[in-house]
């Protein structure tokens, strides 16, 4: 049986789930799906076409749903999809799509968003990511799965970044990261592979691999995505695949101190 306090106001329409909690003046838009499960804290708001999953974790003050912060936004029809499981903290801001971007922002489960976090419109992001205190995604930027954003950092629009990737605390992030690696720095840099996520989920064999595979990629001199085309043709490692491809597609380049061999 859900809870919901006589202070909210929920506008006609509202989808509620099983077992929901909703906390004294909480705001919920008449297109908002709330699924089971999930508790809303007091003061947080969720705003137009926003659908939340099964149990969710939302706190106090968290503005969901909020139109875009892009000046060409003009009142289109758009929407914010956010998945299963995820604590979203106090202070959180999370802006739908715009028309521009595919009218959509999505967010996978499993997502830890601390305090004061930022998702900007059409942002895409995976499972099992941490975003800490005050990290914060401009538009159109993706993040895969198992990514962790440090508090303070913000990350450019269009930015890529790969799973299991990190980007350390108060840096700031203007092309893509790779998966598996890490980035620290104003600007950020490629300061080598995300050994510590990398050992909580993959095989020793594994990471050994990639060790490898970052060396030939970014401390061998050669032209990177030529070098990225030669890993892909002789390994039979997916994990290197996929760091390979990424390095193909990518569009904003990826920032790493070349080296003059």
């Amino acid at each position: 049986m859900s809870k919901i306090s006589p202070l909210a106001i929920i506008e006609d329409g509202a989808v509620i789930g099983k077992d929901v909690e909703i906390g004294a003046y909480c705001h919920i838009s008449s297109e908002a799906v709330i699924g089971d499960g999930t508790t809303i804290a007091q003061g947080a708001c969720i705003y137009g076409k926003t659908t939340i999953g099964k149990n969710n974790a939302i706190f106090s003050h968290a503005v969901i749903g909020s139109i875009p912060q892009d000046l060409k936004f003009n009142g289109e029809d758009v929407e914010l999809i956010i998945g299963d499981n995820n604590t979203i903290r106090e202070f959180t801001l999370f802006n739908p799509g715009t028309k521009g971007g595919g009218a959509k922002t999505i967010i996978g489960n499993h997502n830890l968003f601390m305090g004061y976090v930022h998702i900007g419109h059409d942002v895409i992001i995976g499972n099992h990511c941490i975003l800490a205190n005050a990290a914060t995604l401009a538009g159109h930027v993706e993040m895969g799965d198992y990514v962790v954003i440090g508090g303070m950092t913000p990350v450019h629009q269009f930015v890529h970044i790969g799973d299991y990737a990190m980007v350390a605390g108060a840096s700031a992030l203007a092309q893509d990261v790779p998966p598996f690696c890490m980035a620290e720095g104003n600007r950020a840099t490629l300061r080598g592979l995300n050994l510590t996520g990398l050992r909580r989920h993959l095989e020793r064999e594994d990471i050994n691999t990639l060790k490898s595979a970052y060396r030939d990629l970014f401390e061998s001199g050669k032209a990177l995505k030529e070098s990225a085309g030669e890993l892909l043709e002789s390994t039979k490692n997916h994990y290197v695949t996929d760091l390979c491809n990424f390095v193909i597609k990518t569009k904003r380049g990826i920032p790493f101190e070349r080296k003059n061999i």
